[in-house]
């Protein structure tokens, strides 16, 4: 739909165009061409269209090298900086394509000549004399093709979000991909929030991660606490998650599980010293899957893992992302947004939550490569793992 895109721009910004060329693919496999003329106002409002239009993966036949500006201080752009997309990009520097590394949106293009290497950065990570990518010139971006064939999840669902409960077709699907995905080596990542703890799914989740699903786990204070507060009292925020009672004196317990926590100095020595013997962050620690928890501002603790600088969290999550080829998102608005912003848009990702505006959001923010499935993860989970079993795999620690 790149074409239909590049048309609807056009319009939307008051340009015109004329089609010289279209040759349509008559295989699935083969491509196909098109070549416009694009006419604006002036040539402002030309290079605005052009700028706008290279984005959705249009590009000249006459392309100049990509600027490079010294950054003029620490964590200071120049001006015109180029912002990135989340899509592949290459950009032209000594007449050749360099591909740039590390690809994620709204970051710099910083280029190292002697390496002769381009990778996207952080503002915060910029130094003085780092040489940013300025403008729109030199740059060629692809966007992600819609696969052609097959019906695997990432193919067959029309639409991005799906309301229906998970079906056992969609969850069949989704625990093959994760199959293959770790039968050819690669890495699986999960962002997961609180509400697996209190939907009843943490036995569940602690299963797929025993059974070797589970590569990194990407969280904050909150499923911790949770989920250590069911391991200790069988409780999720004081109501007991077997029936759905509040018990006893209940709304102490996730400050109790906090101060068990503290009196061990970490989740790892809780573990150590039979304190923590089963759960999410249990299973975590004994089959040595790393995790990052980020801390935010309404954390009560927080636990002695959190990560309470948001700089150091971020690049922690980066470094857990490294080499993953799935990511599964699990009840989590805040921290799936902020992985998602983290991803290049090759990344397969499934998002569940109940609430349809989670997935949506997720995809306007720029994931828009995710398959969203609104569901309870109480439900979905139990399922999931139901469906892993079917596909052992042997664990290398």
């Amino acid at each position: 739909m790149i074409l239909t895109k590049i048309f609807d721009r056009i319009m939307d910004l008051g340009g015109d165009f004329e089609v010289i060329e279209f040759r349509i693919g008559k295989r699935k496999k083969d491509y196909s061409y098109a070549k416009l003329v694009v006419k604006g106002r002036n040539e402002n409002h030309l290079n605005l269209l052009l700028e706008e239009l290279y984005r959705l993966g249009a590009y000249s036949p006459e392309v100049n090298e990509a600027k490079l500006v010294p950054a003029p201080a620490d964590k200071v752009l120049p001006d015109g900086f180029y912002s990135t997309t989340s899509h592949p990009t290459s950009i032209l520097i000594n007449g050749k394509w360099i591909e740039v590394q590390d690809q994620m949106m709204d970051k710099v293009i910083v280029v190292d000549k002697e390496s002769n290497s381009a990778r996207c950065k952080f503002i915060n990570e910029v130094k003085r004399g780092d040489l940013i990518v300025v403008g729109e010139e030199g740059i060629k971006i692809k966007p992600p093709e819609r696969p052609r064939e097959g019906a695997v999840l990432f193919e067959f669902m029309a639409s991005k979000a799906s309301s229906e409960k998970p079906s056992v077709s969609i969850v069949r699907q989704i625990a093959r991909d994760m199959y293959e995905v770790k039968v050819k080596g690669g890495k699986i990542a999960v962002v997961a929030g609180p509400a697996i703890v209190h939907t009843g799914a943490a036995f569940s989740f602690a299963k797929m991660i025993r059974l070797g699903y589970v590569d990194a786990l990407l969280s904050g204070n909150a499923l911790a606490v949770h989920d250590v507060e069911y391991a200790l009292f069988g409780t999720s925020l004081g109501m007991n998650v077997e029936n759905g009672s509040t018990s006893l004196k209940g709304y102490r317990n996730h400050l109790a599980a906090i101060n068990e926590i503290m009196k061990s100095n970490s989740l790892s020595e809780a573990v150590k010293k039979g304190v923590l013997k089963k759960g999410i962050m249990y299973e975590c620690i004994v089959n040595e899957v790393p995790f990052a928890l980020a801390g935010s501002i309404r954390d009560d603790g927080p636990l002695p893992d959190v990560i309470t600088d948001v700089v150091k969290a971020q690049k922690r999550y980066r470094e857990l992302l490294k080499d993953v080829k799935l990511v599964i998102m699990l009840a989590s608005t805040l921290h799936s947004i902020a992985v998602g912003n983290l991803l290049p848009s090759t990344m397969k990702v499934v998002c569940v939550d109940i609430n349809p505006a989670v997935t949506t959001k997720l995809m306007d923010r720029g994931t828009a490569q995710a398959a969203g499935i609104v569901s309870d993860v109480g439900t979905f989970l139990p399922l999931l793992v139901d469906e892993l079993e079917k596909y052992p795999i042997k664990i290398n620690k």
